[in-house]
């Protein structure tokens, strides 16, 4: 099985500079592809539809390495050639992605707002001691060892990112599925608002309730020092506007780039979402790994649709901050270690409004309806404990 791992580096000041100049590159080779396509397309509608619509890769890459490296682009030879190679294909399987409707159109990455992250070749990338060593790069030092692999393999799609505060390598590695006894039984997980999860058992003799970490006194505090952080970040804004044109566009009085408070406010504010991300991912993968720890022969969960389900603008904050696609995401590949089976019921599935006691459907029930009454066996309990057993003791048609 294919299992990833991230793991912090411990760089250099000239290999860090190494790694901005690597990074700006994927970013341009990216939007240099996309541009290039819709110039194309552009060209053929203009010419009623005769000649080429798009540009390959392949064309976008040669033209890149045979004209522009040779002439007015001859920095991209400072870093290592496959940087901008898989930057173009990842541009090239976008693009294709958004052909065939699996996702929106691809956007131009832009400097400030996109992800920091380079492609580092495979081939070149050795296990050393305390570290690495990879192309153009040299040996960067690592703050835990890589895994290790076998000899003869490779680890896959490695990348270098940075989060607005460290470096990191990303690696791919296969690892052998371990060989573990279930007991099995049957869990079900009903995700919520008000707690993250809760699960149950077939009979409800073992239930969790896994809290909202939203609800913590350190992410209340953390976003309470966000929203003063971006208060001070509006002001220095608004007082570097000298006035507004026909378009009520600003006009500064000193350029943005200029600014360096205003950039200094805007580190703190980075590092503030960083510290918020951190907690919300480690809540998660504790109680993911909690779950498939008890090593249940299935687990049961329903398939939300999180998209409809944002549409609400009064639970749209708190649905985002709980990363259910997230959870269901480390439920997978965690159960698939100790080949524990995963089912997703279908959303239609009246899990919340089935009594797990007698099986009748109570079609009147709320939103609001927090605790699940039965009007015909007259069981009393947590609605979304309800949802849990009924999920647990859901079975395949």
């Amino acid at each position: 099985m294919q299992r990833a791992v991230k793991i912090r580096l411990l760089p250099t000041k000239e290999q860090e500079c190494l790694f901005w100049k690597s990074a700006g590159t994927a970013r341009w080779a990216y939007n240099y592809f996309l541009e290039a396509n819709e110039a194309a397309y552009k060209a053929w509608l203009k010419n009623d539809k005769v000649g080429k619509r798009s540009v390959s890769e392949g064309e976008i890459r040669k033209h890149i390495n045979n004209v522009l490296k040779k002439t007015t682009h001859t920095w991209l030879k400072e870093v290592g050639s496959n940087v901008m190679k898989q930057a173009v294909k990842d541009a090239n399987l976008a693009l294709q992605r958004y052909f065939k409707g699996i996702s929106g159109k691809p956007k131009f990455k832009s400097r400030h707002r996109s992800k920091i992250s380079f492609y580092v070749n495979y081939e070149s990338l050795v296990r050393k001691p305390n570290g690495f060593h990879g192309e153009k790069i040299g040996f960067v030092k690592t703050a835990a060892p890589l895994p290790k692999i076998p000899k003869g393999k490779k680890y896959a799609n490695p990348h270098i990112s940075f989060d607005g505060r460290y470096w990191y390598l990303s690696v791919g590695y296969e690892v052998q599925q371990e060989e573990t006894e279930l007991t099995g039984g049957s869990l079900g997980i009903d995700l919520g608002i008000k707690s993250l999860a809760i699960v149950s058992n077939e009979d409800a003799t073992e239930t969790h309730f896994y809290k909202n970490i939203n609800k913590s006194a350190e992410v209340r505090r953390l976003e309470k020092k966000l929203k003063r952080e971006q208060r001070k970040a509006s002001r220095k804004l608004e007082s570097n506007i000298k006035s507004h044109d026909k378009n009520r566009h600003p006009i500064w009085i000193r350029p943005l780039r200029e600014c360096r408070n205003l950039d200094k406010q805007n580190k703190k504010i980075q590092l503030i979402h960083k510290r918020l991300t951190d907690i919300r991912n480690n809540h998660l993968h504790q109680t993911t790994s909690e779950i498939v720890k008890t090593k249940p022969s299935q687990i049961v969960m329903e398939n939300l649709n999180v998209k409809g389900m944002m549409k609400n603008k009064h639970l749209s904050e708190a649905i985002a901050k709980q990363k259910f696609y997230e959870f269901k995401r480390q439920i997978q590949y965690k159960a698939e270690m100790y080949g524990i089976k995963v089912i997703e019921v279908d959303r239609f599935y009246a899990s919340s409004k089935t009594c797990s006691h007698c099986g009748n459907v109570k079609k009147d029930l709320k939103l609001s309806d927090r605790i699940y009454v039965c009007p015909v066996c007259g069981a009393k309990l947590d609605r979304d404990l309800n949802a849990a057993i009924n999920l647990a003791n859901y079975k395949m048609a």
